[in-house]
């Protein structure tokens, strides 16, 4: 765990409006999270193999990173089979968290290694809960591996 106490997730959304409300969904939750957005999937990738502007982030991964599908650069499906392809960061837990109800994403994500996908709630009450619910699952349920 990170040396101030604080699980850091890292969500990767390029909709700043989705992005705005999940960062307060979470922050909501009084869990002791830390997140850092970026977005698009090649500043995901930066992010966790420490590059560029993240060469000074610190040691420890996300907990957890929250993944949109359809974003510039490279999308959601490439960050994920980079990731999961890479034995140093395979065991960082990715849920996709989309707007797509496509069968052909969910069965790609999977076979990629996804641990998760979530449908975005086109409701806001929805939407809420299902934030809420990822963030009180990633930072005070579930058990990681250790580092």
């Amino acid at each position: 765990m990170p040396t101030n106490n604080l699980k850091q997730i890292l969500l990767v959304e390029d909709n700043s409006h989705d992005a705005e409300l999940t960062l307060l969904m979470l922050g909501k939750c009084g869990l002791p999270i830390k997140i850092d957005r970026v977005c698009d999937g090649a500043e995901a990738l930066d992010y966790l193999y420490r590059r560029g502007p993240y060469t000074s982030r610190a040691e420890e991964n996300p907990i957890v990173v929250l993944l949109d599908l359809k974003m510039p650069k490279v999308n959601g499906v490439e960050v994920l089979r980079e990731v999961k392809a890479d034995e140093n960061l395979q065991s960082i837990p990715i849920v996709i968290l989309t707007s797509s109800r496509e069968p052909k994403d969910l069965q790609e994500c999977y076979r990629l290694g996804a641990n998760g996908y979530v449908v975005k709630p086109v409701d806001g009450e929805q939407f809420t809960q299902a934030i809420k619910n990822l963030g009180a699952f990633w930072a005070a349920t579930n058990e990681l591996p250790p580092a």
